[in-house]
């Protein structure tokens, strides 16, 4: 059973991770979760210790709400490797590449469902990673061999700094577990004070 933190927790260690990251102490790219805490922590009801976790670049809560202790988290991000946290022990796999993730995830779930594993791979990519050819076909594959995964789309309504619905147009999702939030508190990347692109 994953330990779930509350909303206060996630909230506070992203605010320090910005403090960090806007003190300098933070050489790499970075990119922070805001208002999506609830959403998040109510995904994770569904998700067993043992299932898989696979991400982008935006995987603080994932990581957390799956079991990495705090401190852990921030060694590893004080390391740079905030986009792309790749943890073993609590099966939890990020790519920085746009879409990049999808093919994994899939990979990830044939093994299970070739081993008769019990368990599933919870695969979380943004709205516009959604829409590349690479996530859509991993999407049609799974789906195509009914492949142990639940795909969640973080829809904050954004292909990097461009509204994603300017950039793909706009049609409705089926099958899958989809929400939309807005990250008012943090730019794209960075913290708001030292970078931004």
């Amino acid at each position: 059973m994953i330990t779930l933190l509350t909303k206060n927790d996630l909230i506070e260690f992203e605010d320090d991770i910005a403090k960090t990251f806007n003190e300098g102490k933070i050489r790499a790219p970075i990119h922070l979760s805001s208002d999506n805490e609830d959403e998040m922590i109510n995904i994770y009801k569904g998700i067993k210790k043992d299932d898989w976790v696979c991400g982008a670049w935006r995987n603080h809560y994932m990581c957390l709400l799956k079991g990495v202790p705090p401190e852990e988290l921030k060694k590893r991000i004080l390391r740079g490797k905030s986009m792309v946290m790749c943890i073993k022990e609590h099966n939890i796999v990020c790519s920085s590449i746009v879409g990049g993730i999808a093919s994994i995830a899939t990979g990830i779930a044939w093994g299970l469902k070739m081993n008769k594993s019990p368990n599933r791979v919870w695969c979380f990519v943004g709205d516009m990673s959604y829409r590349t050819g690479a996530c859509h076909e991993a999407y049609e594959y799974a789906r195509g061999h009914n492949l142990p995964i639940t795909w969640v789309i973080e829809d904050n309504g954004l292909s990097v700094e461009t509204p994603t619905t300017k950039a793909w147009g706009e049609y409705p999702m089926a099958n899958i577990h989809y929400y939309k939030y807005q990250n008012k508190k943090y730019p794209h990347a960075g913290a708001g004070k030292r970078i931004t692109f």
